[in-house]
């Protein structure tokens, strides 16, 4: 088994040195695993980590381009990165992943019954000077649950949230019936459908920032398209994109209420899909700091400059089992759990990867979510769906007998970033060898296709992925309730959608039972119906130099913050 093995990563990897000769990518942030923790969780004292003392101009990559800055639209990781910079909400994630008042003024008031919040709001400004208000909250909340806005989180979010959010959404009643209202121009008032202990952790998130009514109006369909069609009360207002292209700048927002603490003047932003690229540039000077993968990971990994920074998204297939009114192969459940079990997942975080990434077995992440008793929710539900080649094989057997056929073709659908390609390969190669008959293609294109294939449920197979919105393991399992806002795939099992509704609703306030019904909700998803099938819990590497300071890399949200970032000791 041993010299198989070793006879594997040494193929795999002289396949995967042919494909870096074009290129490289993958993501971003602070310090080897073991010290990250503690160094991102406090932040140095200026006077150990350094004031800034240098032009405060910072050059960053992103892995993609901007899909839509419209917050009630965004439903990617560049979109909320773009909003947590540019905008900002009732509360704001700190420098400790701590959600605290940000437009608002102070701590929400919560009634006896947790069902109504009441926050004041700070005397803030918009990036145009003029002042933000409550109605500002009222108008975004209901612009972003009108079922005429077609947003993808509006409802995900506020939905058995917010008051009338279901019914709203199912048009069974009026938006202006939600329940949010502005007391006065500095009060605004939620009311609830049920206590929802994560409520003012939800505040931090794009979705619930506020619009400016008469801007978002006067400018039609033209809002949000490029940078003049957009309006900012965050740390930083975005400047020189033009809707599509594959660079834009961040500036400081003089007009923000905590401009003080914001010490970058410009961050500069180009999208680099690969890494060598990215690399090239950051030996150049061009970059103060780029995601390094593949080979390149394995090689700059033990760099002075690389950070390896471990996350909380997970990555999975996502089996589409009905296409065009159509079943697909993948509606059958032996046909999944063979494709599901068919591929290693070690050599792929290893040597595909080799950025720190772990094979996961889960769709909730490892370190993330906690019981009453501070037990890891990993530990609470195991492994599921493992790679063995010997029962994926037979699940294949009884998979073609059930369909009456002797072969499959399917398509994979995943990124055109050069990581992206490699992994597609891997997974081809994997399943084409260990399932005799089945023939992968691969159908690699931009994000922005890609989410609109999704949302037509255009695919057969494709390479997904989740990083949760708040902390909580309900941000991953409520995907794939049926008929759920992410669930694009046909998946439908009552028993998974009773008990995610049970720890919404007779579990909210009995945490060990809550947990309970979270355990058995992933054992069905995954082991009995292989609905997804998991493939690897991201870590970065990432190359920092040195004089780059105080970036915030958030667990859930946005990845990252800049409020907080500086330049010191740059030579």
């Amino acid at each position: 088994m041993k010299s198989k093995k070793w006879f594997l990563l040494m193929a795999l990897t002289l396949v995967l040195s042919m494909f870096l000769a074009a290129c490289g990518g993958d993501k971003n942030e602070d310090k080897p695993a073991a010290d990250k923790e503690d160094d991102k969780a406090t932040e140095k004292p200026a006077e150990e980590a350094g004031e800034p003392d240098a032009e405060q101009v910072l050059y960053l990559e992103e892995a993609s381009a901007i899909p839509s800055v419209d917050s009630a639209i965004v439903e990617d990781q560049v979109g909320f990165n773009v909003l947590n910079n540019i905008n900002e909400g009732l509360y704001r994630l700190n420098q400790e992943n701590i959600a605290e008042p940000a437009m608002a003024a102070e701590e929400a008031e919560v009634s006896e019954d947790g069902l109504t919040y009441t926050f004041k709001l700070r005397d803030a400004k918009w990036s145009d000077d003029t002042p933000v208000t409550a109605n500002d909250f009222v108008y975004a909340w209901q612009h972003a649950i009108d079922p005429a806005t077609g947003s993808p989180y509006g409802p995900f979010m506020m939905s058995g949230v917010v008051k009338n959010a279901t019914e709203i959404s199912e048009e069974k009643m009026e938006v202006s019936e939600l329940g949010v209202k502005a007391v006065d121009e500095k009060t605004f008032e939620v009311t609830l459908d049920r206590p929802v202990p994560y409520f003012l952790s939800l505040m931090s998130f794009g979705t619930f920032y506020p619009l400016k009514e008469e801007f978002v109006t006067s400018k039609g369909d033209a809002y949000a398209t490029n940078s003049d069609g957009l309006l900012s009360n965050g740390p930083f207002v975005l400047t020189d994109w033009d809707g599509t292209g594959d660079s834009w700048t961040y500036k400081k927002n003089e007009h923000y209420w905590d401009a003080d603490t914001v010490k970058l003047n410009e961050i500069h932003v180009n999208v680099i899909k690969d890494s060598a690229t990215g690399v090239k540039l950051y030996q150049d000077g061009k970059l103060d700091w780029t995601r390094v993968s593949g080979d390149l990971a394995m090689q700059y990994r033990d760099d002075a400059e690389a950070v390896i920074q471990p996350e909380t998204s997970v990555f999975y297939f996502k089996f589409n089992q009905e296409k065009g009114g159509e079943k697909t192969p993948l509606a059958n459940e032996n046909i999944r759990k063979a494709i599901a079990k068919s591929f290693e997942k070690n050599d792929m975080a290893d040597v595909v990867l080799a950025n720190g990434s772990l094979p996961a077995n889960y769709l909730v992440p490892t370190k993330f979510a906690f019981d009453e008793n501070e037990k890891d929710f990993r530990d609470l539900s195991g492994d599921h769906l493992v790679y063995n080649v010997e029962e994926a094989q037979e699940h294949w057997k009884k998979g073609l007998e059930e369909l009456g056929v002797e072969s499959l073709e399917l398509e994979i659908l995943g990124g055109d970033t050069e990581l992206s390609k490699k992994m597609d390969e891997y997974f081809k190669s994997q399943m084409e060898t260990n399932l005799e008959g089945l023939t992968i293609k691969l159908k690699e294109v931009p994000f922005a296709v890609r989410l609109e294939l999704d949302t037509n449920q255009d695919y057969d197979i494709q390479v997904s992925g989740w990083g949760p919105d708040f902390q909580d393991p309900i941000s991953f399992l409520d995907l794939f309730v049926t008929d759920g806002t992410n669930n694009l795939m046909s998946y439908s099992n009552p028993e998974y959608d009773k008990l995610i509704e049970e720890s919404k609703g007779a579990l909210a306030l009995d945490p060990a039972a809550r947990y309970e019904a979270f355990v058995k909700a992933e054992k069905i998803l995954l082991e009995d119906d292989a609905a997804i099938a998991p493939i690897y819990q991201r870590s970065l590497v990432i190359l920092q130099k040195p004089y780059f300071k105080g970036l915030v890399n958030h667990p859930f949200g946005a990845d990252y913050s800049y409020k907080w970032a500086y330049i010191s000791g740059k030579k």
